[in-house]
């Protein structure tokens, strides 16, 4: 059983601010700032390091991930399919019966009113999920 001692003892808000660090460009504003949102569409989310070091952003259920990857920041959401994306966020995994994800290049807008709902919905969805 290996460990990294690194990321032994830490929360997965520390290991989070970590790989944002890491990434030291836009990758890391740009996960930052989707982070930020998350947290602010819903103060109870609860933030946790998965599967060898990936973001995920919970309440009732999983919300999404945060995934880097050399050209993309790609946030994907567990119940995606079944949520409402009136502005049409969602621009990836279109063809999956359940996720649903964005892909979003550098110098790529977001719309914070567009994005803060989405994931306000998707904790609506896991609520009703979780209680019948």
């Amino acid at each position: 059983m290996s460990r990294s001692g690194s990321q032994q003892g830490k929360s997965p808000a520390q290991l989070i601010d970590e790989r944002i660090r890491e990434l030291d460009d836009w990758r890391g504003t740009r996960l930052s700032q989707l982070r930020a949102w998350i947290q602010q569409a819903e103060p109870e989310v609860v933030e946790e390091w998965k599967w060898r070091g990936v973001p995920v952003w919970s309440h009732h259920g999983l919300i999404c991930t945060g995934e880097t990857y050399k050209n993309v920041v790609k946030m994907t959401f567990a119940k995606g399919a079944s949520l409402d994306d009136p502005s049409g966020l969602f621009n990836s995994s279109l063809e999956g019966n359940t996720r649903r994800a964005i892909d979003i290049h550098e110098g790529e807008r977001i719309d914070e009113r567009a994005w803060k709902a989405l994931i306000r919905a998707a904790v609506t969805l896991n609520a009703s999920r979780s209680h019948g």
